[in-house]
């Protein structure tokens, strides 16, 4: 397979698998308190470029389908776009403890942005929803994405193949 086949595949596979596991798993995936338990792959931009496409169409599809509406689709999935491109610099850097902080970009920018949304979608209260869509991000990727991101490191084949 071609190099840029295999990239169009690639980040074809990461926005089925994550707009998949998103809409699987509705009901903590969307709202003030959630876990969306895709967000364990924004960790792959660390190994590779061509994944942040590929988690930022999942996501789109993923929101489009959520039913909060525009919003949701232009802003959350530009949270997780730039939570991408910074992984994926991170990745790329010397830092001595960069595969722990590969994980951290979605879980401050979603805190953030999506906190907005719903402050300014729902009225919920603003620094509570940071908290909680926060907190539901540092589930989803330190606890499953972490563990994801290491196992991949280990694994020569596996990095080969994605990297």
């Amino acid at each position: 397979m071609n190099s840029k086949t295999k990239k169009i595949v690639y980040g074809a596979l990461i926005a089925a698998v994550y707009a998949a596991v998103t809409v699987a798993l509705a009901p903590i995936s969307y709202g003030q308190i959630q876990v969306r338990v895709a967000e364990a792959l924004t960790i792959m931009p660390f190994f590779s470029s061509y994944s942040i496409f590929g988690l930022f169409v999942g996501c789109i599809i993923a929101n489009m389908i959520g039913g909060n509406g525009i919003f949701d689709v232009v802003f959350g999935s530009l949270a997780t776009l730039i939570s991408a491109i910074i992984t994926y610099y991170i990745g790329k850097s010397d830092l001595r403890y960069k595969r722990y902080l590969a994980p951290l970009p979605p879980v401050v920018i979603n805190g953030i942005i999506i906190g907005i949304e719903l402050n300014f979608l729902y009225k919920l209260p603003l620094v509570a929803s940071m908290l909680w869509v926060g907190l539901g991000e540092l589930i989803a990727c330190y606890v499953l994405g972490l563990p994801l991101l290491l196992y991949i490191d280990k694994n020569e084949k596996i990095k080969s193949m994605i990297g």
